[in-house]
């Protein structure tokens, strides 16, 4: 909703500032798609050279989250807590039982409570190799520790791809505008010998494409690029949580300090408030 808000808020601004100026969109809306071919023809070909396919659809399916934005809400993150603390449960009690669920999370009886989390494969794996890892009874923690900070590390790189994709895009456009621009003031000056009317036009008609170049740069691409980079870094908390719970349990700490420790570590407006776990997982004890 805000990203709508705020394309129309710009457009609105702009253009309606010109207009209050006196300014006349005739000459900007006659040249326009010639500029735009130009502008925005050689920014998605600078794009498509820049990037490979998966890289493409990625950044293409990330455009979205501008307007949907973060993935994860504050009750995924009670449910999240709320299946860890249930597999560790489990793990302790019954370290053979906890396998086919591991082995088979969608298969698993605990895992379909969630289907939320369960249809992201980032965070089922996180969580099932984690504690396949536990299982192997890791002389050192800190050793399963060391290659879940890497493996988010390198998660979290992929996944501003997008980001760095459409930031490149950006800066690249307002040198695009200028050579739209010049490439307008070379066809001016092929018409040199007309009066100073059409010579007018012909240089505004120019000038909208140094216009444009800068207009999309700054305000669409870049706020694009920023929004997404914003949202990829508010869902990375989740996995996050993961991490805080599971290394806490290498460390044998017990379920329910585990849990508190991954819902302290969780930004206050996404945390769960210590009544509304404490009721969700006594729920899951009385139905167990």
């Amino acid at each position: 909703m805000f990203g709508i808000i705020g394309i129309i808020t710009i457009f609105a601004m702009v253009f309606g500032g010109y207009l209050a100026a006196g300014g006349k969109m005739a000459i900007i809306m006659k040249t326009l798609p010639f500029e735009m071919m130009m502008i925005g023809g050689a920014a998605v070909g600078a794009f498509l050279i820049s990037n490979d396919g998966p890289a493409i659809k990625h950044t293409v399916k990330d455009i979205s989250k501008v307007f949907k934005g973060q993935r994860w809400k504050p009750a995924d993150y009670r449910d999240l807590l709320c299946l860890l603390y249930e597999l560790i449960r489990l793990a302790r009690s019954n370290p053979v039982a906890i396998e086919e669920h591991v082995e088979d999370p969608k298969g698993s009886t605990i895992f379909g409570k969630y289907p939320r989390i369960l249809a992201d494969k980032e965070a089922i794996d996180l969580i099932c190799d984690t504690l396949r890892s536990a299982s192997m009874n890791y002389d050192d923690p800190h050793q399963v520790e060391e290659v879940l900070d890497k493996r988010m590390e390198a998660t979290q790189q992929h996944a501003l791809h997008s980001s760095h994709a459409l930031q490149t895009v950006a800066d690249g456009l307002p040198a695009l505008g200028i050579v739209a621009a010049v490439l307008g003031v070379i066809k001016t000056m092929g018409s040199i010998d007309q009066p100073p009317e059409v010579l007018g036009k012909l240089i505004g008609g120019a000038l909208v494409g140094t216009f444009l170049g800068v207009f999309l740069a700054y305000g669409l691409v870049a706020p694009f690029a920023a929004k997404v980079k914003a949202v990829v870094e508010e869902d990375s908390h989740f996995y996050h949580l993961i991490r805080e719970v599971l290394v806490a349990n290498l460390h044998n700490h017990s379920a329910g300090n585990c849990i508190e420790v991954g819902r302290q570590n969780a930004p206050k407006h996404i945390r769960p408030g210590y009544n509304e776990l404490e009721e969700a997982l006594r729920n899951l004890k009385e139905a167990a």
